[in-house]
């Protein structure tokens, strides 16, 4: 798979490091509550695992799967829920983890339906984010990495399901996905 980067962005140490700092600040705002995590699935579901290694508090896990992208893997379609919003956040401390922010359509929805139920709080935090290419007004509360518009996989990200294993941050040539 390595063959198919054009380079590596952010190497396995680095999001390692990273994801320990974000842990570790979340760990000490958190401190005395027992916050949900939410992953949005699948992307979001390696730097969440690793991310909820890094708390040092008790936590409950909760998961949401949508789409935005259908056969063009860089054109978003609309966005679908892949399985009923199921999850009772009123009153309680939520932390939203997805794997990037790019145009903000699909984090605008789910913040929209997590507000919507009155929770206690709500943070967003996300692996990357691609300002560049913002299209709804979402801002993230915790951002591990900013990034150009490259067409990203690994740790996670994916192009046709494929490359989510890989341990670092890369850029997919254009040969691969044109």
């Amino acid at each position: 798979m390595n063959q198919d980067l054009a380079y590596v962005m952010i190497s396995e140490e680095e999001i390692r490091s990273r994801v320990r700092e974000i842990g570790l600040a979340l760990t000490e705002e958190y401190r005395d509550r027992e916050p949900m995590l939410l992953c949005i699935m699948k992307g979001s579901l390696v730097f969440t695992a690793d991310l909820m290694r890094c708390l040092d508090l008790p936590c409950t896990l909760e998961s949401i799967t949508l789409s935005s992208y259908r056969a063009a893997a860089t054109i978003p379609g609309d966005l679908s829920l892949t399985t009923p919003f199921e999850v009772d956040v009123s009153g309680r401390d939520v932390i939203v983890i997805e794997d990037i922010l790019d145009t903000g359509r699909t984090l605008s929805y789910v913040m929209g339906l997590l507000k919507a139920q009155n929770p206690a709080s709500l943070k967003l935090v996300v692996l990357l984010d691609k300002p560049s290419r913002r299209e709804a007004a979402v801002e993230a509360d915790v951002v591990g990495f900013t990034v150009p518009d490259e067409f990203v996989v690994g740790y996670g990200l994916d192009y046709n399901q494929k490359y989510r294993n890989l341990p670092c941050i890369g850029v997919l040539k254009p040969s691969i996905y044109s």
